[in-house]
């Protein structure tokens, strides 16, 4: 037998991953699942994306490697960007960088910035992968809440000096996943101003500045003076152009851990192709109008979505933003596994349990806005009447 590197031997398989398994249980037993669990997108992106990357992939010069980080081409749409959506400036050489998505880019930093026995400051609920990469690099992980009082935003003023000062990286994560809440700009200020006091680099992964509803438009924590001196930011065309698939990311900012990032890929990856780079270009720089038709759908399944489980006894904010809606569990539920368990089983609705993303997600659960409309629907039916049938 081959025993596994110390780093990983704990890790189990990602929890979709094992979902997947069960799903496909059920299914073989005749039952009609409907996912509302990942975030996956289901809708395509423009025909003008798809068309860029067919026309691409057929001309015979576009299938060489191409240069790690990304195209030149590329990154000036990054650049270009961020300039025409947040008013950032960046230099396209140094300070963008393309990612095979941007979790890889939240894993790699991770990698590059801490040692064996750095400490990383991590949100709970929190994207999987913040506490992973850290953990994998020998780190020494930092939970800190997020809190409904708190408007699901960290408590920075209570986390302790002599943490805050240990400490190397701080993750942030706005639109919110999995809550859907959002940070208003004072609360990017108060960070970049903790940031700079404490010598940490902040880690925003920005994945849904583009998937806004209710008039709301997200800003980038790159619009805070003084930001780009301690701060990386990752995003991504998977949410904010239905490019999922397609693993196309990019970390923006301090030009220093862009430079970590880039050496680090290029021991690891051979970049993307080059038609990926091309269609990324037009979805970056060509017309935007759409994303506001494709909100509203969006919008249309939240409201549908926060409808049914406030029928069915479940607490639920509204989120401003993000493809998620965070519930708490009904009354007397206090295991998020175990009631989406048997949610699962008994209606063929799957929903993420919050216990996935942290200890403080127990007692809630995520439902992704990513599956068609009347599917939606159907599983809000379902949920309502099972509830109902429990009453």
């Amino acid at each position: 037998t081959f025993e596994p590197a110390h780093r990983i031997a704990g890790f189990k398989p990602y929890f979709f991953a094992s979902l997947a398994q069960k799903l496909a249980q059920l299914k073989a037993q005749g039952m009609d699942i409907i996912r509302i669990d990942m975030g996956s997108p289901d809708l395509p992106p423009t025909d003008e994306i798809v068309n860029t990357l067919v026309d691409s992939a057929r001309r015979v010069d576009t299938h060489g490697y191409t240069p790690n980080g990304g195209t030149t081409d590329f990154r000036q749409a990054v650049a270009a960007y961020y300039q025409q959506r947040f008013n950032v400036t960046l230099n396209p050489q140094t300070e963008t960088l393309a990612l095979i998505g941007s979790k890889e880019g939240l894993f790699n930093l991770s990698q590059v910035i801490l040692n064996p026995g750095d400490l990383t400051l991590v949100p709970d609920p929190g994207y999987p992968v913040y506490k992973a990469g850290s953990e994998i690099a020998g780190a020494e992980v930092y939970l800190f809440p997020l809190l409904k009082e708190n408007g699901f935003l960290p408590d920075l003023k209570s986390i302790p000096a002599e943490v805050a000062d240990r400490a190397k990286i701080l993750w942030l994560n706005y639109p919110n996943n999995p809550t859907g809440a959002i940070a208003p700009m004072r609360f990017f200020e108060e960070a970049v101003e903790f940031a700079h006091r404490h010598h940490i680099l902040i880690a925003h992964d920005a994945p849904y500045v583009d998937i806004c509803f209710d008039g709301y438009r997200a800003p980038s924590i790159l619009e805070v003076p003084g930001a780009k001196d301690v701060t990386i930011e990752f995003n991504s065309l998977s949410k904010t152009y239905n490019m999922a698939g397609w693993r196309l990311g990019m970390a923006v900012g301090n030009a220093q851990v862009v430079k970590y990032l880039h050496t680090y890929k290029s021991q690891m990856d051979t970049s993307h192709f080059a038609p990926v780079f091309d269609a990324g270009i037009k979805a970056l720089t060509g017309d935007q109008s759409w994303l506001d038709e494709r909100n509203q759908i969006y919008q249309q399944r939240r409201d549908i979505v926060l409808t049914g489980l406030r029928e069915a006894g479940l607490q639920v904010d509204t989120p401003p933003a993000a493809i998620y809606v965070w519930a708490h569990l009904p009354e007397g539920e206090k295991d998020s596994i175990a009631f989406c368990n048997r949610m699962l089983e008994e209606t063929g609705v799957s929903t993420t349990p919050g216990i996935v993303y942290g200890e403080f997600g127990e007692g809630y659960l995520r439902v992704s806005l990513g599956t068609a409309t009347h599917r939606i629907q159907e599983a809000m039916q379902r949920v309502v009447a099972w509830r109902k049938s429990k009453a």
